[in-house]
This record gives structure tokens, C-alpha cells and sequence, in this order.
């Protein structure tokens, strides 16, 4: 090259050099542009990888719709966490007043770091891998992390959509099969099955005939062929909505996203006319403020926030990628994270009006069992007719009789009163059982709907209704695993998807073991938070104080046209990571102070006990966590003492017919320059000068680039955006 070229004064001097297309070119050899693609590169390596990624940009898929993008992230974001959890956490946190550190939270933590992940998959329009070893090449581990924890949450997540397809199939008769407790026939004597007697007709069909669950996680009772069948058909089903990426899946997402709201809408309206629905719904929102004071309420509430939204899995990052440049995504923040506490609102109304139907049924059959023992002992001289105000009826009592007399004698016969084995049989009692999980949709709300009118009607929609909520997030969960690892090593999409299927419906064998309820405790309770907490974090440090939040905010002025409120500089710069960083340090504690431990099902005792995991079950949760978070520290160190490249110091130039583009996103680690905030001419509000001025390697000015649709020369070359040039 000519020592007296401008891109030899640039290398040597700080010195302003303006440098035009012209100038450029130049100095190339003459190219057949038609039919190649030329390539100017500081390695040589880099030369196939600059132009495979352009090629790969410009071929991206879209959306078809912003409504389908929309729909997607719903559907992700929107899961069975927002139909059990979080009103099982209502229940347990104090009503109404648990809405209250949600609600704080979620704006504080949720909308700003779930607009954050939106905009960067959004700008650089790659998976999780990519986009972080974009922003900070020493923390490219987080993308890694991001798939691993994904593979850990599809593995169990798609066994709970398995079990739900058991309990669909088994609705299609009458009466439902968990209605009623089986019958032991021997000869002439039938007999009830004394672990249904024990316990109840649901919970009975939940732990032995659906799981056929062992008495402990050490206890592996081989494989239960039923859910086997189950797991393989949900596998199927989700094979085939990813299949060919969001071309698929994202038709699947109009069903899938819309039909969970038709069936809340008619669960709500049916719950609003069952008896007792009021009083659910009277307990779920009258608040117990000292609750809110509490700081374990404020640490789950993070956490259901944290989980609720999908932030750190790679799927919101996925998703967004597949956006145009100009789609605004602090709407779409907004507008999905409310819709998600709009959801999970509803969901808790629906769930607190069936329980609280259930919880009258309950409580009334109570007054009759313990009305009929006060009869026995009023026959049998126990008690005295006198203790019996004169107005009880006993064939028609009610709660406030039975109330009334329950306080008589509890006073009269106070030193022997417990030997009677009486119940209070109140109400609010039934309504501060809370069951957790899938003990709620599976055991509590499926008990209560044994208790409808047409209830396989209602029990085939409820189910219908699970399997699309698990579809929706699992769709997402795999765009986590698969859209990143085919961005970055181009690995062919149906195969590697179907590859993807297979392998992960072998290792969830272990789920479906007769002790493998146990295991899905394991890694929902435990093996994913801590990663993703972690993930999270980094994730808020590498953009607000790595890449810098003011840069990032400017070049969102760029993408969105408009520059986002203040409100999030602050968030991202020092709230965000300081909440997260405490609801890390929670977490550790809790695990050091509460050993993990599972609720594990006893047959003879037909009741539950809480077991803590065995030595070899710690072992394997601590492989899990620190699999998930190992490429991290390990990416890290490999660049930081540059055993792994990071691809430093390499200038890419690439140009094929009709389009020029540049890839500078390697440059030096503290050369703001390296990210240009030009767009698609075609996007552009207003042209670009025609010269690419370059103020040396220090400068923190962005670059400039022609924006002539044909060419300041005429020659038809554009200056293309591409994701390393674009966040």
C-alpha cells in the first residue's frame, strides 16, 4: 500500500483523515462483483467469516407481523409459573399486600432489564451467544450459560406439559377418574384403597396412578411407561412447532398465546357464579400488611418477577432478533410485562374463586363428618343433650350451628375436649391451605372441578389450556438453545433442532422414573435460579458499565428514533445491578442456611414429608449449578490471557453487488468507534454524508457512512447494517 495513502496516514496519525468510498476502493484489485465477494481483513480467517455473516444478516428471518412477534413474546413470558405460582405465593405472602413488592419490583427490576435484552437482540439481531460476546468478547460465557440453563429448564418443563397431556386424556369421561376413590374387590367384600382413604381421591390419582411415585428420590421403582408415552408426544409436539424456526413457531403462537385467554375468561365467569367464589376471592385480597415488611416476601417476589418475564434464558434475546432495526421495542417491554401481571392477576382471580367454592364444599362436608361424631356421642352418653342449643337441627346444619356448638362443648368439656377429635371446620382455615405448584393445578384446582357441572367439559380445557402455556415457553426455551448456537456455528436448523429434540427426550427419562417428580423439584427449585440470577446480572453489568450506559442509551435514540426515559439510565446504571446483586447473595444464604430438600410422597403414611436430598443428590445439584455457570469464569480467563481469540485488532471490509458493509465490531477494547449508529439507508430518517470521516483510533465520535441509495459514483454499492455494526 502507498506510505502516503490515506489508510496508511490513518494507522500512523490522529490526525482527522476524511476518507471517501472512492479512496477506498481505490485501492483494490480489480473484482468481478457479480460473482465474488472481496474481503480486507487484519486475519486471515476472517475474510470467509466477514462475508458468511453479512450473507447471514441480509437472509435473517422476520416476523411476518408485529402481532406475531407480540404473540411470542406472550407466549413465552406467560407460562404455568403465572397459573400455580404465582397464586400460590398470593396465598402464602399475604393477599393483596404481596402485590404490592411485585409491583415494585417488576418496575424497577423486570420492565428495564426485560426492555434491555429486547434491545440488544434487537440492535445486533443475534442469539444470546453473539450478542454478548459482541458487547463484552470476556463475558461471551453468559451466552453459553444462557443455552445450558435452557436445556436444564426444557428437560423437566416438557415432562409437566406430559403430565398434563395424561390428565387431557383421561378428562374424556364421566365420571372423571380422579372423582372417586377405587374399589378392592376380594370375593364378596369390597374394600376402599386405604392410601386413597388415608388422603384423597385426587391426591390419590395424582401420586400413585399418574406418577406411581416412589417413597423417596433414592428409590428409582424404574420407568413409569405412561408418562414415557407422555413425554415422547410432548417432545413431538414441540419438534414439530420448531422445527423451521419462527416460520413455524410462530404460527403455532396464535393458538397457543390466544387460547389460554379464552379459557381464563370462561373459568373467571364460571368461578364468579360458584358458590363461595366471594369469599376466595374476599381472602385473596384482603392483605396482611405485616407481610409486606417481611424480607423472604421481597426476595420471592424478585424471584417470581425474575422468572415471570424469562429474562436471562436467551429466549427474549432470540426472539428480538428477528425484529427490524426500527420496531419499537420499549412498547413492546411495556406492553408484554403488563399483559404478564394482567395474566397472572387474572389467574390468581380464577384460582381464589374455584378454591373458594372448594373450601365451602370442604368445610360443609367437615360440619357433617364431626356432626355425626357428636351424634355417637350423644348416644352413647359421651355428651349431655344439654350441651345442644335448642334450635340445632341436625338434618340441616350449618357452618354457624355447628359453630356454635362446637364452642358449647369446647367450654363445658374443656379438660377432656381433645379426646373427642372434634374440627372447628372453619372456613378461613380451608383458605389458608395453600398448595404449591403442581399440587395446585393437579390436586387442588382438578379436585374442585370434579365438583362442576359437565366437569370433563371444564377438565379438558383446563388441560387443553396447560398445554398450550407450556408450549408457548417452551417454544421460547428452545429458540434459547437454538438460535444462538446455529448463529454462531452455522450449524443446519432442522437438523440440529430435531438433534436437540431427541437428545433431550432421553436424558428427561430421568423425569419420568417413579422418583422423577423428585428430580423435577430439583432442578425447578434450585438447579436454574442461582445461574439465572447471575446470568442476569452480568448481563446488566456488561452493558450499563462495560459498554456504558450512555452510548447505549444514544444508540437506542438511534435504533427507536426517539431517546427512552431516564427512568432507565438509572435503573441499569444502579438499581438493577444492586437489587440483583442482593437477591444473589439471598439466594447463596438460603441455600446455606435451608439445605435443599424435596416434599416426598409416603405410602403407608398416604401424606407427604419433607426430606432433605441425599449426599449423592447435593452432589449432582452442585454439577448442575456449576455446569450451568462453569463457561462464564471459563471464556473469561481464556481471553483475558488471550488463549482464546476474541477476534482483537481484525479490520473487515466486505462487498458484494449492490451492497458495501463494514465490520469494525473487533477493534480495540476501548475504542468507542467500534459501534456505528448509521442504519439501512432505506430506514434512515434523513441521508447520510457521502464521506466516512475517521478521527483516529481514540476518537469517540460514531462512524458516518454514505447513505446514496446508488453510490456517491454511481457504482450501486449501499453501506449495510449489520448486527456487529449495530448496537
Amino acid at each position: 500500500m502507498p506510505k502516503n495513502s490515506k489508510v496508511t496516514q490513518r494507522e500512523h496519525s490522529n490526525e482527522h483523515v476524511t476518507e471517501s468510498v472512492a479512496d477506498l476502493l481505490a485501492l483494490e484489485e480489480p473484482v468481478d462483483y457479480k460473482q465474488s465477494v472481496l474481503n480486507v481483513a487484519g486475519e486471515a480467517g476472517g475474510k470467509q467469516k466477514a462475508a458468511e455473516e453479512e450473507l447471514d444478516a441480509e437472509d435473517r428471518p422476520a416476523w411476518n407481523s408485529k402481532l406475531q412477534y407480540i404473540l411470542a413474546q406472550i407466549g413465552f413470558s406467560v407460562g404455568l409459573g403465572n397459573i400455580w405460582r404465582f397464586p400460590y405465593l398470593c396465598q402464602k405472602n399475604g393477599g393483596g399486600a404481596y402485590l404490592v413488592p411485585y409491583l415494585v419490583l417488576l418496575i424497577i427490576i423486570g420492565i428495564p432489564l426485560f426492555f434491555l435484552e429486547l434491545a440488544v437482540g434487537q440492535r445486533i439481531r443475534r442469539g444470546s451467544i453473539g450478542v454478548w460476546h459482541y458487547v463484552c468478547p470476556r463475558l461471551g460465557g453468559i451466552g453459553f450459560s444462557s443455552c445450558i440453563v435452557c436445556l436444564f429448564v426444557g428437560l423437566y418443563y416438557n415432562v409437566i406439559i406430559g403430565w398434563s397431556i395424561f390428565y387431557f386424556f383421561k378428562s374424556f369421561q364421566y365420571p372423571l377418574p380422579w372423582s372417586e376413590c377405587p374399589v378392592i374387590r376380594n370375593g364378596t367384600i369390597a374394600v376402599v384403597e386405604p392410601e386413597c382413604e388415608k388422603s384423597s381421591a385426587t391426591t390419590y390419582f395424582w401420586y400413585r396412578e399418574a406418577l406411581d411415585i416412589s417413597n423417596s428420590i433414592s428409590e428409582s421403582g424404574g420407568l413409569n411407561w405412561k408418562m414415557t408415552l407422555c413425554l415422547l408426544v410432548a417432545w413431538s409436539i414441540v419438534g414439530m412447532a420448531v422445527v423451521k424456526g419462527i416460520q413455524s413457531s410462530g404460527k403455532v403462537m396464535y393458538f397457543s398465546s390466544l387460547f389460554p385467554y379464552v379459557v381464563l375468561a370462561c373459568f373467571l365467569v364460571r368461578g364468579l357464579l360458584l358458590r363461595g367464589a366471594v369469599d376466595g376471592i374476599l381472602h385473596m385480597f384482603t392483605p396482611k400488611l405485616d407481610k409486606m415488611l417481611d424480607p423472604q416476601v421481597w426476595r420471592e417476589a424478585a424471584t417470581q418477577v425474575f422468572f415471570a418475564l424469562g429474562l436471562g434464558f436467551g429466549g427474549v434475546i432470540a426472539f428480538s432478533s428477528y425484529n427490524k432495526q426500527d420496531n419499537n421495542c420499549h412498547f413492546d417491554a411495556a406492553l408484554v410485562s403488563f399483559i404478564n401481571f394482567f395474566t397472572s392477576v387474572l389467574a390468581t382471580l380464577v384460582v381464589f374463586a374455584v378454591l373458594g367454592f372448594k373450601a365451602n364444599i370442604m368445610n360443609e362436608k367437615c360440619v357433617v363428618e364431626n356432626a355425626e361424631k357428636i351424634l355417637g356421642y350423644l348416644n352413647s352418653n359421651v355428651l349431655s343433650r344439654d350441651l345442644i342449643p335448642p334450635h340445632v337441627n341436625f338434618s340441616h346444619l350449618t357452618t354457624k350451628d355447628y359453630t356454635e356448638m362446637y364452642n358449647v362443648i369446647m367450654t363445658v368439656k374443656e379438660n377432656h375436649f381433645s379426646a373427642l377429635g372434634l374440627d372447628p371446620c372453619l372456613l378461613e382455615d380451608e383458605l389458608d391451605k395453600s398448595v404449591q405448584g403442581t399440587g395446585l393445578a393437579f390436586i387442588a384446582f382438578t379436585e374442585a372441578m370434579t365438583h362442576f357441572p359437565a366437569s370433563p367439559f371444564w377438565s379438558v380445557m383446563f388441560f387443553l389450556m396447560l398445554i398450550n402455556l407450556g408450549l408457548g415457553s417452551m417454544i421460547g426455551t428452545m429458540a434459547g438453545i437454538t438460535t444462538p448456537i446455529i448463529d454462531t456455528f452455522k450449524v443446519p436448523k432442522e437438523m440440529f433442532t430435531v438433534g436437540c429434540c431427541v437428545f433431550a427426550f432421553f436424558v428427561g427419562l430421568l423425569f419420568v422414573q417413579r422418583s422423577g417428580n423428585y428430580f423435577v423439584t430439583m432442578f425447578d427449585d434450585y438447579s436454574a435460579t442461582l445461574p439465572l440470577t447471575v446470568i442476569v446480572i452480568l448481563e446488566n453489568i456488561a452493558v450499563a458499565w462495560i459498554y456504558g450506559t450512555k452510548k447505549f442509551m444514544q444508540e437506542l435514540t438511534e435504533m427507536l428514533g426517539f431517546r427512552p426515559y431516564r427512568f432507565y439510565f438509572y435503573m441499569w446504571k444502579f438499581v438493577s445491578p444492586l437489587c440483583m446483586a442482593v437477591l444473589t447473595t439471598a439466594s447463596i444464604i438460603q441455600l446455606g442456611v435451608t439445605p435443599p430438600g424435596y416434599s416426598a410422597w409416603i405410602k403407608e403414611e398416604a401424606a407427604e414429608r419433607y426430606l432433605y436430598f441425599p449426599n449423592w443428590a447435593m452432589a449432582l445439584l452442585i454439577t448442575l449449578i456449576a455446569v450451568a455457570t462453569l463457561p462464564i469464569p471459563v471464556v473469561f480467563i481464556l481471553r483475558h490471557f488471550r488463549l482464546l481469540s476474541d477476534g482483537s485488532n481484525t479490520l473487515s471490509v466486505s462487498y458484494k453487488k449492490g451492497r458495501m458493509m463494514k465490520d469494525i465490531s473487533n477493534l480495540e477494547e476501548n475504542d468507542e468507534t467500534r459501534f456505528i449508529l448509521s442504519k439501512v439507508p432505506s430506514e434512515a430518517p434523513s441521508p447520510m454524508p457521502t464521506h466516512r470521516s475517521y478521527l483516529g483510533p481514540g476518537s469517540t465520535s460514531p462512524l458516518e457512512s454514505s447513505g446514496n441509495p446508488n453510490g456517491r459514483y454511481g457504482s450501486g454499492y449501499l453501506l449495510a447494517s449489520t448486527p456487529e455494526s449495530e448496537l
